[in-house]
């Protein structure tokens, strides 16, 4: 670049000098926030505006649910406490399905089916790989348009952080605050596939398990603890010149339903073939889980099933708090990560080190 003062003639380019910039951020921007801080709700204002069915005071709510800040775990827990009471009789539907299968738009198909026979649906996702990520996929959201607008419906993607344990509770407790907020159907779908299903059964009334018709190898494509756990089979995609695959899959499957335990439920899981597109089936497997619901609800079923799944939520809660605990202890943090370097460098082994810090955690208390 020539220097200007020495070479004015040399260029048919002139640069006049131009005026000051403004500065990068806006100056009154502190007055906007000011003027539009959402005012912090009391409990009393997030459980009237909950069991009143408004669905941004839920979302709010479930926001704090999923916050690992201490201040917010106790509003957090209070809320619950009174939601607690007030919850509706609900369906609480575990969905899960190999990759392919078409989870969005199934849930999308028969989530629409769900509210138009007059029910209020929650669709609820638990996404253990947003643990890697630390951040939670939209996608599906974003996949779901007709039953994102639909008004009796409410989609909430999965929260991330903390382990699967963790994100598992944050969305049971989101559960607790969608019954209290009138919704009688939850779809507690799983993002990932892997121990995520074993969470999600353990929060559910139903398992639902979504399969390709595939070329044969069906079978392999699916670990048995997960077919074993499942009350229903659907095999997706059951139309134009794939109807006659599916079919011969159902038969597949159904056959291998037999060979597992009877449930302790007395249900005898089935498989059936449904199609997003055509929509059929979807009916068919709506009256199959209501079937169900009848079944255990007559048989005490239902309410032992759900009083099990609450002690072990209870253990669940308490080994995570006696972890927060731990980890955000002054005398932890603080040395932590020396412990963590020498455990990696090789001067400690990795159980002197706990011991050690679990010594120095005990230490007068």
């Amino acid at each position: 670049m020539h220097d200007t003062n020495h070479h004015k003639h040399d260029s048919a380019l002139i640069v006049n000098e131009g005026i000051d910039q403004p500065p990068v951020v806006n100056p009154y921007i502190s007055n906007f926030y000011k003027k539009n801080r959402v005012k912090q709700l009391s409990v009393k204002d997030y459980v009237d505006g909950i069991l009143a069915g408004n669905m941004t005071t839920l979302s709010q709510a479930i926001t704090l649910v999923e916050s690992n800040l201490p201040e917010h775990r106790e509003i957090a827990r209070n809320i619950l406490e009174e939601c607690q009471k007030h919850t509706v009789e609900s369906m609480r539907i575990g969905i899960t399905g190999v990759p392919g299968a078409g989870k969005s738009t199934f849930i999308e198909a028969f989530g629409g089916m769900v509210t138009s026979r007059g029910h209020k649906l929650a669709v609820l996702a638990i996404d253990p790989s947003s643990e890697r990520s630390k951040g939670s996929i939209l996608g599906d959201k974003t996949r779901m348009e007709t039953l994102c607008s639909d008004p009796n419906a409410f989609i909430r993607p999965s929260p991330s952080g903390g382990s699967l344990g963790g994100v598992a509770r944050k969305t049971r407790e989101s559960i607790v605050l969608c019954e209290a907020a009138g919704f009688n159907v939850i779809f507690i779908e799983t993002v990932g596939v892997g121990q995520s299903e074993t969470v999600v059964h353990s929060m559910s009334d139903f398992f639902l398990l979504l399969m390709l018709a595939g070329a044969g190898d069906e079978l392999q494509g699916i670990k048995r603890g997960i077919m074993e756990m499942s009350d229903l089979i659907a095999i997706t995609k059951a139309d134009g010149t794939n109807i006659d695959k599916a079919t011969m899959a159902r038969a597949l499957y159904s056959n291998a339903l037999h060979l597992f335990p009877p449930s302790e439920s007395g249900w005898v899981p089935t498989a059936m073939t449904s199609s997003a597109v055509t929509k059929a089936g979807l009916e068919d497997i709506l009256q199959k889980i209501e079937e169900y619901f009848l079944m255990t609800k007559g048989n005490g079923y239902y309410h032992h099933k759900r009083k099990e799944q609450s002690r072990y939520w209870m253990y669940e809660t308490i080994n995570e708090g006696l972890k927060n605990r731990f980890f955000e202890d002054p005398r932890i943090t603080g040395k932590l990560k020396d412990f963590e370097e020498s455990v990696m460098e090789g001067k400690l082994g990795s159980f002197a080190a706990a011991s050690e810090l679990l010594r120095l955690y005990n230490e007068n208390r």
